[in-house]
């Protein structure tokens, strides 16, 4: 997952240079960063990003404390000692060698008084986003051996990077006019300083592969190549497709190298579950979770005090809040012990061997393998546009009722990471799934982007459908995430409908759904997407959606024989002694069509 916290002047600078870029340990006063990081047994941070040839930077650069402290900590150019000493020898004042080092509106800017609402600003310097693995990735990582670890680590890398070169290409805008007003894709690209780390900051130590990537808020305008601020909004709105987007790349490239397989695991019962490396010991996910049964042991707690001030159960925003202030009351101090990633290593094997035994530690990687094949063999990795397209908007209509673009798309690489498994996509798949379900099934809500279902392109208006689908989403017994898969579950069960009657040649009944196969008017030219069809990817779970399925292909199968009986001649008087004739006839298509793709498994 990834979480995304600003860089501000003052503590959190002070929080990047003494806990981030060290390895979130504790720095000694007076230590320099590279034996802080020695100590600490983590890696150097290194530059990444488009944006660096702007400063005559190059990606994989190490990145030095006084480079840190010149861009992320003042907004300035990391060579700005080079740049003053020129300009003085050149005979500029003191104050001009220094504005020449200043990228963008100096920091001090905001702090005066001349400036509006100068006491309500707090600049931002730099955005921390924290890229995490799923808990297995860390189990795996933690307690395998050398090599495993070694490939875990450049699959974080890989999927990281990707992420990042999305954010700078298709989400990163920089601020320009009055306010902030406008706003522009960036010239170059974003300027990112990655820190690795090892562990969690709890005191019992725990294995955490995860990443820091602290982007510089300076970014170059595309117009003049001025150095700005980028915005802060944008970012914040895509950052759970980013998240999305990571963990699709992250399984992929787990599933390519090492050969294993992913499965959804429920955390929540009713939420939406999380996908984890199949095969490996659940225990040991309580084991590395330290953190997360402290917030559920306090959650309790502050759940029983909001019901007694309010007088009814958190609604989902307020659990949202309790959860947040039981991860603050249960956080711990840093620990201010260091030790390298070796001696980590061999104290999680041993506390892992200890509370679980030392078989189920080694055979982690047998058992990984050998659920991968069972994975494979019962899990067909094709994605069906149409359906997943249905599929996507169904569940954020639930979740959300009106949405924008990045919500669809957040989905749409959920439903690939599900539907896959870590087998690896089509470039560009998440996109055009979006597209699809744009065009056909949303309609424009509002003044600004934001958009809702289109239920009339969902379902028709027959009240014997509404009946089945309604109930699903007015279940308030059910949680949202329940109530969204339920009636994604029911739409997706009337495209196997109409499927099923085209390729058995007969027409489509009107209580069934019309899955459009043209271009919407709306719709962009271009080449028809071609769908991909998986018959059994859609996995009807509710009791509910069996029984209106299988009433639904009873009506479709009585209105087949209804139809090939009238179409019969008459029968004539057959002999006493010839066998009845076989109550169900086979209809076979029409000459010259083909039978098309879709079916029913």
């Amino acid at each position: 997952m990834i979480s995304m916290s600003p860089v501000r002047p003052g503590t959190g600078v002070r929080y990047l240079f003494r806990g981030v870029m060290v390895g979130d340990g504790h720095r000694r006063a007076g230590t320099p960063l590279r034996a802080a990081q020695d100590e600490a047994g983590v890696p150097p941070g290194v530059w990444k990003g488009r944006g660096l040839a702007a400063l005559g930077l190059a990606a994989g650069d190490v990145v030095s404390e006084r480079q840190a402290e010149l861009l992320l900590g003042e907004g300035r150019h990391p060579d700005a000692d080079r740049i003053e000493r020129e300009l003085l020898a050149q005979g500029k004042s003191p104050a001009q060698a220094r504005r020449a080092t200043v990228l963008g509106r100096p920091i001090e800017h905001n702090r005066s008084p001349k400036t509006d609402k100068a006491k309500e600003r707090t600049p931002w310097l730099a955005f921390d986003l924290v890229f995490r693995p799923p808990p297995t990735a860390h189990i795996a990582w933690a307690l395998m051996d050398d090599e495993h670890r070694r490939v875990l680590e450049l699959c974080d890398d890989i999927a990281r990077d990707k992420t990042l070169a999305w954010l700078e290409e298709s989400v990163a805008e920089i601020r320009s006019k009055v306010g902030g007003k406008q706003r522009a894709r960036v010239k170059d690209g974003l300027v990112v300083a990655v820190f690795r780390h090892y562990e969690s900051r709890a005191t019992e130590s725990r294995p955490l592969l995860h990443s820091h990537a602290v982007a510089s808020i300076r970014a170059r305008r595309p117009h003049d190549g001025k150095w700005g601020n980028l915005s802060a909004d944008s970012l914040m709105a895509h950052i759970v497709a980013a998240d999305t987007l990571y963990l699709l790349h992250f399984m992929e490239e787990v599933s390519a190298r090492l050969g294993w397989a992913w499965e959804p695991r429920e955390v929540t019962p009713g939420r939406r579950p999380v996908m984890e490396i199949a095969g490996i010991d659940q225990r040991l996910i309580g084991w590395q979770s330290t953190r997360r049964q402290q917030i559920e042991d306090a959650l309790p707690v502050l759940t029983a005090k909001y019901e007694e001030r309010q007088g009814h159960p958190p609604g989902e925003r307020a659990a949202y809040a309790l959860a947040c202030q039981a991860a603050d009351q249960t956080r711990r101090p840093k620990r201010k012990e260091l030790r390298s990633l070796s001696e980590l290593r061999a104290a999680w094997r041993e506390s892992a061997a200890r509370a679980y035994g030392a078989d189920v530690v080694a055979r982690l990687a047998e058992r990984a393998r050998a659920a991968a094949a069972a994975v494979w063999a019962r899990v067909r990795p094709v994605v069906d546009v149409v359906l997943a397209a249905v599929d996507v908007v169904a569940v954020v209509y639930v979740m959300r009722g009106a949405f924008n673009r990045h919500h669809l798309l957040a989905e749409a690489r959920r439903h690939l990471s599900y539907a896959l498994r870590g087998r690896p996509h089509q470039p560009g798949l998440d996109e055009q799934i979006v597209q699809t379900a744009i065009d056909a099934y949303t309609r424009p809500v509002g003044r600004g982007r934001m958009m809702t279902a289109d239920l009339r392109a969902l379902y028709p208006r027959d009240t014997e459908d509404q009946a089945v689908l309604r109930p699903l989403t007015r279940n308030r017994s059910a949680t949202p995430y329940q109530r969204a898969r339920l009636a994604a579950g029911a739409l997706s069960a009337r495209v196997h409908a109409v499927r099923l009657a085209d390729r058995l040649n007969s027409r489509t009944r009107q209580r069934t759904l019309t899955v459009p196969t043209t271009p919407s008017p709306g719709r962009k030219a271009g080449p028809d997407p071609e769908p991909m069809t998986d018959v059994a990817a859609v996995e009807l779970t509710s009791r509910t959606l069996e029984t209106a399925v299988a009433e639904m292909a009873a009506r479709l199968q009585a209105g087949i024989r209804e139809r090939a009986a009238a179409r019969r001649p008459a029968p004539q008087p057959a002999p006493a002694t010839s066998p009845p004739p076989h109550p169900q006839q086979s209809v076979q298509p029409a000459p010259g069509r083909t039978p098309p793709t879709g079916g029913v498994a």
